[in-house]
């Protein structure tokens, strides 16, 4: 998918929202016995008209071994099949050396089939350029996240007086673009965003946060917006485990609609 056809469906849904596939089994209706793919499904039907994208987090998947990783490659096929003009990430956070990277991306690109995976990028260029080489898929970038322990490293500044996640993107703007990197920017540091947006200024942030962690979706949208949006905001289980019983997708509809009306009225100055 390419920018302008991301951009496509921002303006088609008036949302910026991605919603975090994330099921947690303690969290789950009883009644779908730990089926994730069941869950998912009924998340999708109930949010897809109000999000632009979904992120599956591998770590709920992985954790029930072969059965959960299937359970994801099912997901991603069920999206691509009634849903194909959704974004779908793969929240893994990968990040290796050069021939491992590039394991990970024909794993993630090629034989699942994403549109785009995150990616630590702290071992170097070697461990981000294979992803890269992609055509229509994306890397997105860690560069400020949104927990607590974003400070132990990311605020830590060089000689020079900058912080760590300042170097990071501007050094990788040298390896990708606007067009096939993004970056993942916490919502409870939207404040500084007005300093990343010089850095990259038409690059599509991904931005954690909002809702249980504490981020202000109206503090993204005046410090990130651009006039391409730029912003994909996730939200996961504030929507997804909004309810823990049998009514949960209709929860979740309900919790994305009020999110995406949020976001049609931030986005009336740009559309």
């Amino acid at each position: 998918m390419t920018r302008d056809q991301l951009f496509d469906q921002i303006k088609l849904k008036h949302s910026f929202l991605c919603v975090g596939l994330d099921p947690d089994l303690e969290k789950m209706p009883a009644s779908l016995n730990g089926d994730l793919l069941a869950f998912n499904k009924a998340i999708i039907d109930a949010t897809a008209q109000y999000a632009i994208a979904f992120k599956p987090n591998m770590a709920f998947y992985e954790v029930q071994g072969s059965k959960g990783v299937k359970a994801f490659e099912d997901t991603v096929a069920y999206i691509r099949a009634h849903y194909p003009d959704i974004f779908i990430i793969a929240d893994a956070k990968r990040g290796d050396i050069g021939n491992t990277s590039k394991m990970y991306a024909k794993s993630f690109f090629d034989t699942v089939g994403v549109d785009a995976l995150t990616v630590a990028p702290y071992m170097g260029e070697d461990s981000i350029t294979p992803f890269l080489g992609h055509e229509g898929k994306w890397v997105v970038v860690l560069a400020l996240t949104s927990n607590k322990g974003s400070l132990d490293f990311q605020h830590i500044e060089d000689a020079s007086g900058t912080p760590l996640y300042i170097n990071v993107l501007k050094k990788t703007q040298q390896w990708g673009s606007a067009d096939n990197m993004m970056y993942v920017c916490g919502a409870t540091q939207a404040t500084l965003f007005t300093q990343i947006r010089k850095i990259v200024p038409d690059n599509f942030l991904l931005v954690p946060g909002v809702g249980a962690q504490g981020g202000s979706l109206e503090e993204v949208a005046r410090y990130g917006m651009n006039s391409q949006c730029g912003l994909i905001v996730n939200s996961s289980r504030g929507i997804i485990h909004a309810s823990h019983d049998d009514d949960f997708a209709q929860v979740a509809a309900s919790k994305a609609r009020a999110m995406q009306e949020q976001m049609a009225r931030l986005l009336e100055p740009i559309l």
